[in-house]
């Protein structure tokens, strides 16, 4: 069998960090308190912390989307504030995104393979892998997977096409991206009539007009088709519903395709470059647990974000060894008068919560306020339940400041 060498090659034995748990959220209060939530926000290194999940997870993940870096050599802003979907980029607000950036192929290559080879041992006997690259670096890809999966595990390699303005005048425009999915035995979760799609309508009619268009084979035209291996998606765009101004942020539509064909609900489903958390909330949506990791905090907080308005059921937030500092907030930022806390006039956060009976250590969020995506302003209170103890408040600013501080 091929495989492909590289300066440095090896094999490191990962070290786990510890693991401490931040927080719990409740979105809309479902389920408050529960100690032991089944999903999972992980902020770090996903090298460690995927090492520090082994003694838990290890064979247990039963679908795994991985979109890591794609070897561009960029870095990537995020857009945030009302302005970030106009198209005005003056109007735009740029906070720090995510680096894409290497000394060479081999550093990214190891960078790689390194987090494949634990992908695969937390991999379920039975589980997916979907691989999710560019022309960049998707040749030396495959070759790692056959080295780690074996070449007869690939199960799909799958074309996700789109369109939109592209500056190349040299070359025929590049818009597609390679998703590359193998499993981990020849036994595993398929769920054809999950995702079958209508057949295109002049199918339809020829069908209509003779039944000897198939060669004798007449499709079962009210139940659709399995999609092939091409798969058209349109891009998150500026004015998108679903759009958080997190860089290269994927289709909610695209997650869904893989994980109702390559899971079923119950499941677990990782990412452990989440991003801005489009694949725990596709998850979460379809009755799936999940695990999420990413080394940023605005990743974290955009999926958190994202979860809360959709009022999944609760996830627990884990740091990896990198305590975020938090920030003592003014007392003059809110007020407490009976049950319902307010913001104060020099408050301006896009997300605050509030746990009501604070223990020091793990923040349970009860309630939650969010800016809206598009109009209108954030909640400017919200109401404790009737026994309460003593009560904390975090909040999170446009540009990613996070503050705590409790009331006495």
């Amino acid at each position: 069998m091929l495989s492909l060498n590289w300066n440095g090659k090896q094999r490191r034995d990962p070290q786990p960090v510890s693991l401490t748990l931040d927080s719990i959220i409740h979105p809309g209060g479902i389920d408050y308190p529960q100690e032991n939530p089944l999903n999972r926000l992980y902020l770090g290194d996903n090298f460690a912390l995927m090492a520090s999940l082994l003694d838990e997870y290890e064979g247990k993940v039963d679908l795994i989307y991985a979109d890591p870096p794609f070897f561009t050599n960029r870095k990537f802003t995020a857009r945030i504030g009302r302005g970030e979907d106009s198209r005005k980029p003056a109007e735009w607000q740029l906070a720090e995104g995510y680096g894409d950036s290497w000394l060479d192929l081999d550093e990214y290559i190891q960078f790689l393979y390194e987090r494949l080879l634990l992908m695969h041992r937390l991999l379920a006997p039975t589980g997916t892998l979907y691989l999710h690259l560019d022309w960049h670096a998707d040749a030396y890809a495959r070759l790692l997977l056959d080295e780690i999966f074996g070449p007869d595990r690939l199960l799909n390699e799958i074309i996700w096409t789109y369109h939109g303005p592209s500056p190349i005048r040299s070359a025929f425009n590049r818009k597609h991206d390679l998703i590359l999915s193998y499993t981990k035995s020849d036994t595993y979760t398929f769920n054809a009539d999950a995702v079958r799609v209508p057949y295109d309508q002049t199918t339809v009619k020829t069908f209509a007009s003779s039944l000897k268009a198939g060669f004798g084979k007449v499709p079962n035209l009210e139940r659709g088709k399995v999609p092939e291996d091409w798969w058209y998606f349109p891009v998150v765009a500026r004015l998108h519903n679903e759009r958080t101004g997190y860089p290269t942020q994927k289709p909610e539509a695209l997650l869904a395709r893989i994980i109702l064909a390559s899971s079923n609900p119950g499941d677990l489903v990782a990412d452990f470059f989440c991003g801005s958390g489009t694949t725990p909330l596709v998850a979460a949506r379809h009755g799936r647990r999940f695990l999420a990791t990413d080394t940023a905090f605005r990743a974290i907080q955009t999926a958190k974000t994202r979860l809360v308005r959709e009022k999944s059921q609760p996830f627990g937030i884990f740091l990896g060894d990198e305590t975020r500092k938090k920030e003592t907030g003014l007392p003059s930022d809110f007020t407490l008068s009976g049950q319902e806390i307010s913001l104060g006039p020099k408050a301006a956060p896009v997300y605050w919560e509030l746990d009501p009976d604070w223990d020091g250590s793990t923040f349970r969020s009860y309630a939650q306020a969010l800016q809206p995506l598009r109009h209108g302003d954030i909640p400017r209170s919200l109401t404790l339940p009737p026994r309460s103890g003593k009560v904390c408040i975090r909040s999170v600013t446009a540009d990613g400041a996070q503050s705590e501080f409790a009331l006495e």
